[in-house]
C-alpha cells in the first residue's frame, strides 16, 4: 500500500478547514449518546447548523459497534455514514506514542485508543468532543465536555 505524504492510508481531504467551519472529532461516549436518542443528539444537530463539520475515527466507530444492543445496527450506520473519518495513518500512530511515553514518564497511563483518537483529532486540526475528558489530558488538544446522558 502506498502511504500518502500526509502519512495516512485513508483518502480523506484534511486540509485546514475555512475559518467558518471548525472540525470536532466525537468520540464514541458522544456517538453512543446520539445513537441512543440522548441530548448529544440534538447538539450533533446544533454542531451541523451552524455549519461545524462533524469528524469521527475508526477506533470510535469499533468502540460503538463493540457495544451495539439488538436493533441497533441500522440506526448506526446512518449516524456513521453521516460523518467524515479521519485517518489513522504512520504519524498519528507517531503522536499516539509520543503522548503515552511522556504521561508514563509521569506514572500516568494512557490506554492506547483515546491516544489515538486525539491523534486522530490533532491530524485533522479538530476539536475533541467527549463524555470522559479526563482521559484526555494532552496539552496540545482542545476537548470539549458533552456530558454523557444530558
Amino acid at each position: 500500500m502506498t502511504i500518502p505524504a500526509n502519512g495516512s492510508a485513508a483518502n480523506v481531504p484534511t486540509s485546514v478547514a475555512s475559518a467558518d467551519v471548525a472540525r470536532v472529532l466525537l468520540d464514541s461516549t458522544v456517538l453512543i449518546d446520539a445513537l441512543r436518542g440522548r441530548p448529544a443528539g440534538d447538539r450533533l444537530r446544533a454542531l451541523r447548523r451552524q455549519g461545524d463539520e462533524p469528524w469521527t475515527c475508526a477506533i470510535s466507530i469499533d468502540e460503538i459497534w463493540r457495544g451495539l444492543l439488538p436493533g441497533e445496527e441500522a440506526v448506526a450506520r446512518r449516524l456513521v455514514r453521516g460523518l467524515r473519518c479521519a485517518p489513522l495513518g504512520p504519524l498519528e500512530g507517531i503522536r499516539a506514542g509520543q503522548w503515552r511515553r511522556q504521561f508514563a514518564g509521569r506514572g500516568i497511563t494512557l490506554h492506547p485508543a483515546d491516544c489515538l483518537i486525539a491523534a486522530a483529532a490533532t491530524g485533522i486540526e479538530a476539536r475533541l468532543a467527549t463524555g470522559n475528558p479526563t482521559d484526555f489530558p494532552m496539552d496540545d488538544i482542545t476537548v470539549e465536555h458533552w456530558p454523557i446522558g444530558r
